[in-house]
């Protein structure tokens, strides 16, 4: 089995129906310079004023249409060079037994568009279906469906109605070959082949059909003429509205059933049918009579520590003792996640007909763009044909340039978030001179202290920033991608993925990672402060910690993004189809016919399920790289899933032309990138919780350091906080206005102004790093053992699916056997019943000569 030369096939066509080919030859060259005929082989059943607009057959009303190309009259330069590859395209189209029909311009809703429609007789859907290996059902499977699940009782109302989820029976498969066409359940050769396999079938036919030699060399393909715009578009139709039901003789409308069961957002429930802290800083007595340093240098003042009172409030929902836990279940919780999605996808691979399946050809066939570009050729080993190759020293530079520009636009994306903390060091002064100088401003100080004025502000303008960067840099990327010249499809979608994914990981993650990991780690201390580029001191972290600014920052980018592609993947394709629509529609008094309709849709793309992973691989990295900090990030990727899943489904259904079937066995290599974030969000969360939440200082003064034993925690706000003598301060850097205090506050663990090591770390800022060090250990190493325990405890493949697939592989073996059995028994008695019958003439022969004689 394999994939058979088009030509080859051309000419066994010629040979065996040349009479045929003559005639739709004939009909082709009859047509008019710009193509506007009808090719109709047959009387029509009915006239085409007649025909519901909604119909999905040829004008005849038989023949179902599988396939729709699309063109318009071209007054360019080329418009000669692309009818002339049109008409070769659509000959050599016939000649593969694919059936066409040409619909005319004056007919369509525009009165510009052609139309080309394809169906595929029966004798193309066997040779095909053996080619590709399409499996087909050949007895009604005697399995019973698992009918009580656990948790059943309680899972029962999320389930779909069983006619919708299960609308057919289950059966025993295997692979087609036409020379055992009667062992397969062939009912009705019309209804025989599903619309995703003959839409399956007539795209492997137009990605391999010729189209003429220019240059010297063969050029084949419908990627190819649609990249030239020889035709405008390719598409298979929809099986019919999407808010009616259809109408015989049209088939079933599972589109309609999709947009009611998958599509209504009321059906949200359902599944898919896919199948301590301390109140010291609030207390005026003790936060509101500590002075602290001065947050910039002139320009900022001192300031009591009460005053961020709410923002210390905000970061205990966060930053408290159950966060150690809750990181704990995070990490068992994304193990558990990828151990039963296995589960899921082997139950998919199943009941999809899936198992032992193999990437499919579409994937690992050269893609027209290679095959173009390279004018090398050398001999396949496993082949023995001659392919096209592109040498290493072609290559090189190519990825030398992609690599290049990937370094580049990360570099980029680093320089933004460089000026994004230069914009908020820069704007904080001015913000906290402004907001201490205005008296209207008194009221809500406690609320919008400039510390979280600043973060607001820097979020959302470094959210803009990530957003522009991200619709810049994927243009440029699927460009160089184009550029290293992939050999096939597989390798164009990984080289994609590794640069997007790349990319968008340092574009949405950067700014995390530098509130979390970096942020007022570096900051010096009063009087030797550090200074960014000799100009900025270095950004401080709230009294509280860092944990409230990194829970901000990972609020707006993570909601903001969800909303953002929501509306975007909503607004988008309904404005185009809409202003699409609204051009065409210039004679309505014309029917506007089902592949109309499909045509004004938007197009989904070959790269459009590769966004819908990138999207959901860079939210589960929210979920999962800093859940310590921001708990309720599962809860919002949740709802936004909720709403994600009801969007992608409306847009499919009603605002998308219909995807072309294709298989797949796996996720691929999104499911590495998955495994791969889970196992470094367990070392993110562990450095979160040590470093950037407050908790093991307030562990450490709790075991070591407190004297109250009645109020263990009373005093630690005190302990954390070091003295710095005023009079230290340089010249350059103090308040100008002379204060009635000598000494102010600062966050970190100093020797105090009189000790002989002044300003220098004492003995309890390395306890509290030890403990942080300890601390990852200990969490990394227990989250990881239970990890691996649980991978290793829970199978791949269900219990229940393995023995299915045993009976399925058993059954299918034992029909083929006994199919072959009796058809060798067969022969053999025709044999010997011949051979009986010839025997006796002879025997009759001689007698007869005897008597004669």
């Amino acid at each position: 089995m394999g994939d058979p030369d088009v030509l080859e096939m051309v000419q066994e066509e010629e040979r065996r129906s040349s009479r045929e080919a003559d005639r739709c030859f004939e009909i082709a060259e009859d047509l008019s310079s710009k193509e506007s005929s009808f090719l109709i082989n047959e009387e029509p059943v009915f006239k085409k004023d007649e025909q519901s607009k909604d119909s999905i057959f040829f004008w005849d009303g038989i023949r179902q249409i599988d396939f729709v190309l699309s063109y318009v009259d071209d007054i360019k330069k080329e418009a000669e060079l692309k009818a002339m590859r049109r008409k070769e395209f659509e000959q050599n189209l016939r000649k593969t037994g694919l059936e066409l029909e040409i619909e005319d311009k004056m007919n369509s809703e525009d009165g510009r568009t052609y139309f080309v429609k394809i169906h595929a007789p029966w004798e193309v859907l066997v040779t095909y279906a053996e080619v590709l290996g399409i499996k087909m059902p050949i007895k009604e499977s005697d399995i019973p469906r698992v009918q009580r699940l656990p948790f059943s009782c309680v899972l029962g109302p999320l389930k779909l109605p069983k006619n919708v989820k299960h609308p057919h029976p289950e059966y025993f498969t295997a692979q087609f070959t036409r020379h055992r066409q009667e062992l397969f359940l062939i009912e009705n050769e019309s209804s025989f082949f599903p619309s995703s396999a003959r839409n399956r079938i007539v795209y492997y036919i137009l990605s391999r059909c010729p189209f003429g030699i220019e240059d010297g060399k063969k050029r084949f393909g419908i990627e190819r003429l649609l990249n030239s715009h020889t035709y405008s578009a390719a598409f298979p139709l929809h099986d019919g509205q999407y808010w009616k039901p259809s109408e015989p003789p049209n088939p079933v409308n599972e589109r309609y059933i999709l947009c009611q069961n998958w599509a209504r957002f009321s059906y949200f429930y359902k599944e898919q049918p896919f199948n301590l802290i301390s109140t010291e800083i609030c207390d005026p007595e003790i936060g509101g009579q500590i002075i602290m340093c001065p947050l910039c240098d002139l320009m900022c003042d001192y300031w009591r520590l009460n005053s961020t009172c709410l923002a210390s409030k905000f970061s205990h929902l966060f930053d408290n003792e159950s966060t150690v836990f809750f990181a704990i279940f995070m990490g068992i919780w994304v193990t558990l996640f990828l151990e039963f999605w296995k589960q899921r996808q082997a139950r998919l691979e199943y009941e999809w007909d899936l198992v032992d399946f193999e990437e499919e050809q579409q994937q690992l066939q050269l893609r027209p763009e290679f095959e173009a570009m390279c004018t090398h050729r050398k001999m396949n080993p496993v082949t023995k044909e001659m392919e096209p190759y592109l040498p290493l020293c072609n290559s090189i530079p190519w990825y030398f340039l992609s690599g290049a520009t990937v370094t580049l636009w990360m570099s980029l994306v680093v320089a933004c978030m460089v000026a994004m903390i230069v914009y908020r060091l820069s704007v904080f002064a001015t913000f906290a001179s402004f907001m201490e100088s205005e008296a209207s401003l008194k009221q809500v100080k406690s609320v919008l202290t400039p510390q979280i004025t600043t973060s607001l502000t820097g979020s959302c303008l470094n959210f803009i920033v990530i957003l522009i960067l991200n619709f810049f840099y994927e243009r440029i990327s699927a460009w160089i991608t184009k550029m290293e010249i992939p050999r096939t499809h597989q390798e164009y979608e990984s080289s994609l993925t590794l640069k997007m994914f790349l990319f968008q990981f340092v574009n949405f993650y950067s700014s995390c990672f530098y509130v979390a990991f970096f942020k007022g780690k570096f900051v010096g201390y009063p009087g030797k402060y550090t200074y960014l580029f000799n100009v900025w001191r270095s950004e401080e972290c709230d009294p509280a910690g860092c944990l409230i600014e990194l829970t901000t920052q990972l609020i707006i980018i993570m909601t903001g993004k969800q909303i953002f592609g929501n509306v975007k993947e909503a607004i988008y394709p309904l404005v185009l189809n809409w202003w699409r629509r609204r051009k065409a529609r210039t004679n309505s008094e014309k029917l506007y016919s089902r592949w109309e309709q499909d045509h004004d849709l938007e197009t989904f793309g070959s790269l459009g399920l590769f966004y819908e992973y990138l999207e959901t691989v860079i939210q589960f990295g929210f979920v999962t790289l800093f859940v310590a900090s921001f708990p309720l990030a599962p809860l919002l990727a949740l709802l936004n899933n909720i709403i994600e899943i009801r969007v992608d489904a409306w847009k499919l259904t009603t605002q998308y032309r219909r995807p072309v079937a294709a298989k797949a066995h796996s996720i691929g290599v999104w499911q590495d990138i998955l495994y791969g974030m889970a196992v470094l969000s367990v070392a993110t969360n562990a450095f979160i919780v040590a470093f950037t939440s407050d908790m093991i200082p307030r562990l450490v003064y709790y075991y070591a350091y407190s004297t109250e034993t009645m109020q263990p925690m009373k005093g630690y706000v005190n302990n954390s906080l070091s003295t710095f003598l005023i009079a230290d301060f340089p010249n350059y850097t103090v308040p100008s206005e002379k204060r009635d205090f000598t000494t102010c506050r600062y966050r970190d663990y100093r020797n105090p102004p009189d000790h002989e090591d002044k300003y220098f770390h004492n003995m309890q800022y390395w306890h509290v790093l030890a403990a942080k060090m300890t601390f990852i250990i200990i969490m990394e190493h227990v989250v990881f053992l239970m990890k691996f325990l649980l991978a290793w405890m829970i199978p791949d493949v269900p219990k229940d699916v393995l023995e299915r697939i045993k009976r399925e592989k058993l059954m299918t073996v034992k029909i083929l056997h006994d199919f072959e059995l009796n058809k060798l028994k067969e022969n053999l008695r025709i044999n010997s019943s011949e051979f009986a019958k010839h025997v006796i003439i002879q025997e009759n022969k001689v007698h007869l000569a005897k008597s004669s004689v």
